[in-house]
């Protein structure tokens, strides 16, 4: 054997090494992941319609929001809810026990290491066969025809299309006032104040762009449009400095095909529509900077838009999202006039089919 030979079987015995360890140390880690899940509420299996839609959410001391979710989530079509929860203390699970069509199932590892193991596993094993809507407690999705069709309706278009998963744009909705001031209000009047909205920092990339740092997790992916992107930034970046992903996956079709919740913002293998769906998000309440300041404390989240957001409130006590640029959310057909949304004619002349 020559000193090249020997050289190139060592390496190759070092890569063999390498991956029997990652191997080891992921079956590990998967096997503490199922060890620490318990089933809390619920069926243990959801009896689900074809054109049913469960709604699937993780939560950690939710309660402040969950009148406003359920609210939100029955009145566009959802009978079906899975929770994943992460310890809450509050009275959430008590508020999510009240609900019909909830389950409850939880696991206290820590959230920065699990989240994506959380999401997947809600959808894996209640929802294979099944559209999945993936929502943050302080998220409102919305769609044309939410209250025309539903969400029953608008999966009964997907799956003609053949598509499996549906793109949304977050948009940040907040006060005509200083986040202060409006930090401790209760979520409904918090909905119903945070008007107002701010498109014109949203940094648009190519949905395949090598620059996206999860882009090997959307490579699987294909587009129904190409006209459909990834937007970062928004207002969080115009005044925090966050390179905030403003694009996500929110509703998908568990199959055989596809890994769902890989990711905060996406699943892996899917179609994606025609068409982009809104996400309306309401951040800046429930005191946001003090759970900004827990997290920093507990070091739980590391990305570091946290530390971002206090060092900003930090230097200007009465900070406000207000700004030329900012303008009163007046629907999603204006969000497309401004190019935020992707619109669809195929969907367009399918939602006045219904109308017949």
């Amino acid at each position: 054997m020559t000193e090249r030979q020997g050289m190139d079987t060592a390496a190759r015995g070092r890569h063999l090494l390498t991956r029997i360890r990652a191997r080891t140390s992921a079956a590990r880690r998967r096997a503490r992941f199922l060890a620490s899940i318990r089933h809390l509420h619920g069926p243990r299996r959801l009896s689900m319609g074809a054109q049913d839609v469960a709604v699937v959410a993780l939560v950690r001391d939710g309660a402040f929001y969950l009148d406003g979710f359920f609210r939100h989530y029955r009145v566009i079509g959802a009978r079906h809810f899975v929770f994943f929860d992460n310890g809450s203390t509050d009275g959430t699970l008590a508020r999510i026990r009240e609900e019909p069509g909830t389950v409850i199932v939880q696991s206290t590892l820590p959230w920065g290491g699990f989240e994506n193991d959380f999401r997947r596993y809600a959808a894996e094993h209640f929802l294979r066969g099944h559209w999945c809507l993936y929502a943050d407690m302080d998220e409102h999705f919305d769609f044309d025809g939410s209250a025309q069709v539903g969400l029953g309706g608008l999966v009964s278009y997907l799956d003609a299309q053949g598509y499996t998963a549906l793109v949304a744009q977050m948009l940040e909705m907040f006060p005509d006032a200083p986040l202060r001031d409006a930090a401790h209000i209760p979520y409904g009047e918090a909905i119903a104040g945070f008007r107002h909205c701010d498109v014109s920092a949203a940094i648009p990339a190519p949905y395949h762009s090598p620059d996206i740092a999860f882009e090997y997790l959307l490579r699987n992916n294909t587009l129904g449009n190409p006209a459909i992107g990834f937007l970062f930034g928004g207002i969080r970046g115009k005044v925090f400095g966050e390179h905030c992903c403003l694009t996500k996956h929110p509703l998908v079709k568990i199959t055989g095909k596809m890994r769902p919740g890989v990711h905060p913002h996406c699943s892996s293998g899917v179609a994606c529509a025609d068409f982009t769906a809104l996400i309306r998000h309401y951040k800046f309440t429930n005191d946001p900077f003090g759970r900004d300041a827990a997290l920093v404390a507990q070091n739980a989240i590391g990305h570091g838009e946290d530390r971002l957001r206090l060092a900003a409130v930090e230097r200007h006590a009465g900070l406000s999202l207000m700004s030329p640029t900012a303008f009163a959310y007046n629907g999603l057909a204006d969000l497309r006039e401004r190019g935020f949304l992707i619109g669809s004619d195929r969907y367009a002349d399918w939602l006045a089919g219904t109308d017949a």
